[in-house]
Formats: C-alpha cells, sequence, structure tokens
C-alpha cells in the first residue's frame, strides 16, 4: 500500500466525523469533510497542508492555488485566503493533515543540519505548492502513528516532525522556510507588521507607525507586504476587521450594527456595503448560510482573535 494511501486511513480513523479535530501531537491537526464545503474566507496560519484525499481550492489574492494527493501547501504568514474543499464525497472525504509552523523549530534545525544558506531574494507569495515526496508522506504517517502510542508522543513526535521539516527545507521551498525561520529575514519584517495590525485592527490605519514597527521605509513594506499577501497593510487590516465582525455575529449572536462598530466601523451602510463586497451577501444572509455549514467549519469561518483560521 502506497503511503498516501496509508496518511489517507490514518487520517479517517483519527478523524471519524467532519470538522476539524485537534490531536496530542503538538501543532498537527486532522481536517474532514465527505462533502464539497464552498468558499470560505479564513485567516490562515503558518503550516504546511498534506492532502491525502481528495482536493482544496484556496485563493489569495488574483492567484489560484490547489492542492490534493500529489502536492501539498505551505502558508509563511498570517494571511486571509479563500478556501474551497473541491473534491470530497460520502465514500472518499477530503482528507487533510496540517502542521503548524515554528520558527524557532524551523531555525535550530536549519543551524543543526549544516544546509546552505538559500540565496537572498525579496519575499515572494505566502502561498506556496510543491510536490508530496514518498519521504515526507512516509514521515507523515509515522508521526499519525503515534496517536496510537501516547506515551510516545513526548520523545518521538519532535523528532518525526523535524524530519518533515529537514524534507521541506532540502527542497523547493527552502528559500521561504529559511525567511521563516531566520530573524531579520524581509519575510519577519513583513511578520512583525502583520502581528502589529492584528492587534491594532480596530484602530485608524497609520502606515508610518506600521512602518515604524517593521523597521522597514513605508514604500519599502508595502512592496514587500503586497507581494506576500496579495494586498495593501490598508486591505489586509479591513479583511481582519470583517472577518473578526462575522465572527462575533456567528459566534456570539451579535447583530451586524453591534459588530461592525465593535470591529471599528463608524457607519452602519459602510459595514454592510463593505461586507457584501467581501463575503458576497449582507451580514444577516451570510451567517444564515453560514449556520448550515458543519459546527467545525463554522468555527474556521468565524475564527478571531489570535486563533483565527483553520485549514
Amino acid at each position: 500500500m502506497e503511503a498516501v494511501e496509508r496518511l489517507a486511513q490514518a487520517i479517517d480513523r483519527n478523524s471519524g466525523i467532519d470538522g476539524l479535530h485537534p490531536t496530542a501531537l503538538p501543532r498537527v491537526q486532522l481536517i474532514r469533510s465527505s462533502r464539497r464545503v464552498d468558499a470560505i474566507h479564513e485567516l490562515h496560519r503558518p503550516a504546511v497542508c498534506i492532502v491525502a484525499q481528495g482536493s482544496k481550492r484556496v485563493m489569495l489574492g488574483d492567484r489560484i492555488f490547489e492542492y490534493d494527493r500529489r502536492r501539498y501547501l505551505v502558508v509563511s504568514v498570517d494571511v486571509p485566503i479563500l478556501g474551497q474543499i473541491a473534491q470530497a464525497s460520502e465514500d472518499e472525504p477530503y482528507l487533510c493533515l496540517r502542521l503548524d509552523l515554528d520558527p524557532a523549530v524551523l531555525s535550530a534545525l536549519w543551524l543543526e543540519s549544516g544546509l546552505p544558506e538559500p540565496a537572498d531574494s525579496a519575499p515572494g507569495p505566502s502561498l506556496m505548492l510543491s510536490d508530496a515526496t514518498p519521504d515526507l508522506l512516509d514521515a507523515a504517517v509515522r508521526l499519525l502513528a503515534l496517536l496510537d502510542q501516547p506515551d510516545d508522543i513526548p520523545m518521538l513526535a519532535p523528532l518525526i516532525e523535524r524530519e518533515i521539516l529537514y524534507r521541506l527545507i532540502k527542497g523547493e521551498q527552502a528559500t521561504r522556510l529559511r525567511e521563516i525561520a531566520h530573524g531579520e529575514s524581509r519575510l519577519r519584517h513583513v511578520t512583525r507588521a502583520i502581528d502589529w495590525i492584528k492587534r491594532n485592527y480596530r484602530e485608524p490605519f497609520d502606515m508610518r507607525q506600521l512602518a515604524a514597527h517593521a523597521s522597514m521605509s513605508a514604500s519599502a513594506l508595502h512592496a514587500h507586504f503586497k507581494s506576500v499577501t496579495r494586498m495593501s497593510p490598508l486591505q489586509y487590516q479591513k479583511q481582519l476587521r470583517l472577518q473578526q465582525a462575522r465572527g462575533l455575529m456567528l459566534g456570539e449572536a451579535m447583530d451586524a450594527t453591534s459588530a461592525g462598530h465593535a470591529v471599528g466601523y463608524d457607519s452602519p451602510s459602510q459595514f454592510s456595503r463593505e461586507y457584501s463586497r467581501l463575503f458576497g451577501a449582507p451580514p444577516l444572509r451570510d451567517v444564515a448560510r453560514l449556520r448550515e455549514l458543519p459546527p467545525s467549519f463554522q468555527g474556521s469561518a468565524a475564527s478571531t482573535g489570535a486563533g483565527f483560521a483553520q485549514n
């Protein structure tokens, strides 16, 4: 049996029902869906996503990325995306393993590996696809096998996680992963700007403050930020505001006017216009549609605060 088939069995066995499933393995979550799911706006954290069955399509700005059992996805920064489970059924559900990326683990691994430094380059798009190799899939299978041996997780899970990351940094993703690991890379400067926006998204936008926090000129930050996220810092803040408001309406039953005000909108009509433009429907109709999804996918669409999104 191929490694990808063993991985599909392991994900299915340890998830059981549709939704997002945290595991006893640090930074590892499993995703299962027995049906296609229309586009959902999410704020995706840095992670590697390995699909064992089915496929998913994500949109970042004007670019579309589709990944399945042949290709894995790497996300390098917190970034708003539009995600859609494109291929799934009762007989062959969508099955995915997600491993969140820890910059400290990546940095230590790079130092210990002795691998050469990739050539310096401007940061590229925060989403990247690569071919899933047998070695990578085999390591993912062994990682999930530890769920059947929980006493071994503290000792062996970090070793297998490092193996997975090692496979990644030896491949074509090396430059992007090095940017995540390196404390003074231009991507990390963009990450600092993103963190500042996330903490201050309710406040009026101030490019000078943002650039000072990121230790870059305003023009350089704007250019690198747009290269990574496919949107300007102001557009990024707007999407965070609207996603946060969506979460308040869906998760806390807040009305649209109150939710808009809570995230920094003084004008209810402006909030409704911008919400409809992003999500494709006015607030009440959009939230009603989301309530028809499985509860865990509602949680993904309603992600707020530090936990913004899942895959």
